[in-house]
Order: C-alpha cells, then structure tokens, then sequence
C-alpha cells in the first residue's frame, strides 16, 4: 500500500496542501550549512574589510529577506508570517558556518524558511568575497532541526 502524497490530487497534478483546518501550533526550524574560502579571503570576511564591504551583515540581511520570500521561489510553499528568523555565523579553520533559524505559530511548518535563509546567506557570502576567491565551496546545506506539526521533534544525526 503506497501513502498518498500530500502536494499530488488524485488526477496526479501538483496542488498546494490545504491547510486551512490544521490548528495553528508553534513551529520552528534550523537550517545550515558552509562556505571554504582561501585563507586570505577569511581574513577578509572576519576583519569585516573585504573589497565589498560587510560580507556577514549583508549576508545576514540576505538570509532574513530571502526566508519572507521563501513562497515566491518555492512554488508549493505558504506564504508564512514569520514570527522570527535569524542567521548566525561561526568561523572555522577554511570558512564559514551558517546556522538559520525560523519560527512561527501557524498551520504548516518553516523547514523551506530555514532552508532558503541559509541557503541566501552563503550565496549572499559568495558574492560579497568572490573578487578574492572565486574558488570558494558552499557545501553540507541541510535541515538540522524542526520543531512541531503533526511530525513533531527532529533532529539531525551528527555528521
């Protein structure tokens, strides 16, 4: 017995999932993932005087932006009200961590949110640091965690 998908109608056309009787829960989702640089690009981006100026505040802004635009770029996602989100930032020895958080009390979850958030902050990265590396590797995106819905508590495994 095969589940039935929830964004295919029975004539198996694509369809945005009502979730118009769903009760309106907490919900929240962290994403992430990184981007290596050259050394001297990272020093760039740490000292803050990288050619084109701020890369993690701009990247930050990015990140914000892009998760309240999510249902524009994903074409089967809810235009959300977002209570929340956030982008952090950590180094590590050949680049840069991106951690983004959403939240929101609603009817349907914020994982694309996350996703997009910090999939814009590394890409917003590339852009503000590729005049000193056009080699850098935005790699490991990826859902760490969700909270809420009818799935409940989700953690990645490490690794």
């Amino acid at each position: 017995m095969s589940k039935k998908l929830s964004h295919i109608d029975d004539a198996g056309d694509a369809r945005m999932v009502d979730v118009g009787e769903k009760p309106a829960t907490l919900r929240k989702a962290v994403a992430g993932g990184t981007i290596t640089m050259a050394p001297t690009a990272l020093a760039a981006v740490k000292q803050g005087d990288a050619p084109k100026g701020d890369v993690l505040g701009t990247a930050r802004i990015a990140g914000i932006m892009a998760a309240k635009r999510t249902h524009e770029l994903i074409p089967l996602c809810h235009p959300l009200g977002l209570d929340a989100v956030n982008i952090d930032f950590d180094f590590m020895d050949n680049g840069v961590k991106v951690t983004a958080t959403a939240s929101l009390t609603g009817k349907t979850g914020v994982e694309m949110e996350a996703m997009v958030a910090a999939s814009t902050a590394l890409l917003t990265i590339y852009d503000m640091a590729k005049a000193m590396d056009k080699g850098m590797v935005i790699g490991d995106v990826r859902l760490l965690e969700k909270l809420g819905g009818k799935s409940g508590h989700w953690k990645a495994a490490l690794g």
